[in-house]
């Protein structure tokens, strides 16, 4: 995408000024010369060490504690750990990382000329590729692949374009999504929030990053976000805590990958849509992009679904929550009001251009996106021996060894961030607040870093703090408040 874009309408939220992720600035205050320091913690015995990570990751800690007991037993914010998936199931994995858990450390997993991230998403284990077409998707390849360059221009072209319908698309689904909760409240006196928002989120992005309109076939209009969640449950069982009774949930979800055959059905009815509706975009892959017709769609489906879909899904229900939350005392008439002073009530007056003189609204998408990131784990493979820098020491990385860093943890870098553990919807406010973006990480790369085919950063980066300040924005153009208790919406009080 280009630096500098116009109005909404016409053409895609502006980036950043930043044009290089590695650029970013490094954080002040540190000595001159570091100590040269062995990196500490262990990888136990072969088998024994990752099964018992395994169960104090998923079982007996979870995942924030897991790492927490260790930064304390290491007194370090760079050691050696295991992570899943692992033993019974996965021998071919190799569950060895390094973890890294400050921001200094954090920042050289976006450095591309020191790391690469063939096959990482998700850590050493890739789910099969019979989930994305028989073939790597974008997400799943490294810059220095001259696939990767092809794809993600591709990808920042699709979104360049959607451009034009974003926000007029948008407020038309979220007619229906509140429309559907409205009618929930009047019925029974509460509406969980889940599926009219998967079911908004669908339909959205379907029509703007695939052209497919849903509402041509009814059965993925009914039922197209209940595909995307299986295809995609299926895939990250294996790394992710469910919260289900234990044993039961390591026996059963963490010790082997279930077979694409489960969801080989629901996924090729998708695949069958995009094939039959989203014919522009993929004439446009084929000739601008030299992309074959199954690449293209087999991308179009992993950046709807896994990439948009799964990352909103998990995002908007944080947003909401936070709304709700008893932190936030009065934050719903401060964002109602901004919006209305700024803006008013005519959801016409919406526009990319409009949501960015929303000072304290876009601070609150940053502040829960530094607090829950839709993906909480990055990986990144040494792409050749360097030193790692951490903020009183230097560590030295082999070719080859994969770094993890666990972002939900690192935004909480009291170094960086004042009352790190407290949600403080200012705190992207003014003058500091802009400069704390650029220690901001949750797209794969720093808030004011820009995506381009020679990173990995999130190409929708952008797209995705606008449409959730859009969202908040076209919430309390509707309702005055809105009441939200544990994930369900119990009331809400309309515009006056």
């Amino acid at each position: 995408m280009s630096a500098m874009m116009a109005s909404m309408m016409g053409a895609s939220p502006g980036t950043s000024s930043s044009s290089s992720i590695a650029s970013t600035p490094s954080i002040p205050s540190q000595p001159s010369s570091l100590p040269v320091r062995k990196i500490p913690g262990s990888y136990g015995w072969p088998l024994l060490g990752p099964i018992s990570d395994r169960l104090d990751y998923f079982w007996f800690q979870g995942p924030e504690t897991f790492f927490k007991k260790r930064i304390e037993k290491n007194k370090s914010t760079v050691f050696r750990t295991n992570v899943p998936p692992t033993f019974p199931f996965f021998l071919d994995v190799n569950p060895n990382v390094i973890a890294v858990l400050d921001v200094k450390s954090f920042s050289h997993l976006f450095d591309m000329e020191i790391v690469e991230k063939a096959n990482v998403l998700v850590g050493d284990w890739m789910p099969s590729t019979k989930y994305t077409g028989d073939m790597r998707v974008c997400a799943y390849l490294d810059t220095s692949e001259a696939k990767h360059t092809q794809l993600k221009k591709f990808s920042m072209d699709i979104l360049k374009r959607s451009s034009a319908i974003w926000v007029k698309t948008m407020v038309s689904k979220l007619d229906t999504m509140w429309a559907t909760i409205e009618s929930d409240l009047s019925k029974s006196g509460s509406s969980n929030i889940i599926p009219p928002l998967q079911q908004f989120l669908f339909n959205f992005l379907t029509i703007c990053i695939t052209g497919a309109d849903p509402s041509t076939s009814p059965e993925i209009s009914k039922a197209g976000f209940a595909l995307i969640d299986t295809w995609l449950g299926l895939q990250l069982l294996p790394t992710v805590k469910v919260g289900i009774l234990q044993p039961l949930e390591e026996i059963f979800l963490h010790s082997f990958q279930y077979p694409f055959w489960l969801v080989q059905g629901g996924y090729n009815k998708l695949v069958k849509f995009i094939e039959e509706e989203g014919t522009e975009a993929i004439q446009r892959g084929e000739k601008e992009f030299n992309l074959t017709a199954k690449e293209t769609v087999h991308n179009l489906l992993f950046m709807l679904g896994f990439n948009a879909y799964g990352g909103f899904s998990l995002f908007f229900l944080a947003l909401v929550n936070a709304l709700g939350d008893d932190q936030n005392p009065g934050i719903q008439e401060k964002l109602r009001n901004e919006v209305r002073e700024k803006i008013g009530t005519d959801s016409s007056k919406l526009s990319f251009e409009a949501i960015k003189e929303l000072e304290l609204v876009q601070s609150f998408v940053y502040e829960t996106l530094r607090l829950n990131p839709p993906v909480p784990l990055q990986y990144a493979r040494a792409r050749k021996d360097f030193k790692l820098t951490s903020y009183d020491s230097v560590y030295e990385i082999k070719k080859g060894e994969l770094l993890c860093g666990y972002q939900p943890l690192v935004m909480k870098d009291s170094k960086v961030f004042d009352n790190p553990e407290n949600f403080e919807p200012g705190r992207f406010t003014e003058e500091k607040g802009q400069e704390l973006l650029n220690y901001l990480f949750w797209s794969n790369g720093p808030q004011t870093g820009s995506p381009s085919e020679s990173n990995k950063q999130c190409a929708a980066k952008d797209y995705v703090t606008l449409t959730a300040s859009l969202f908040l924005a076209d919430m309390f153009q509707r309702y005055d408040s809105i009441t939200i208790s544990s994930g369900s919406i119990t009331a809400v009080k309309n515009a006056n």
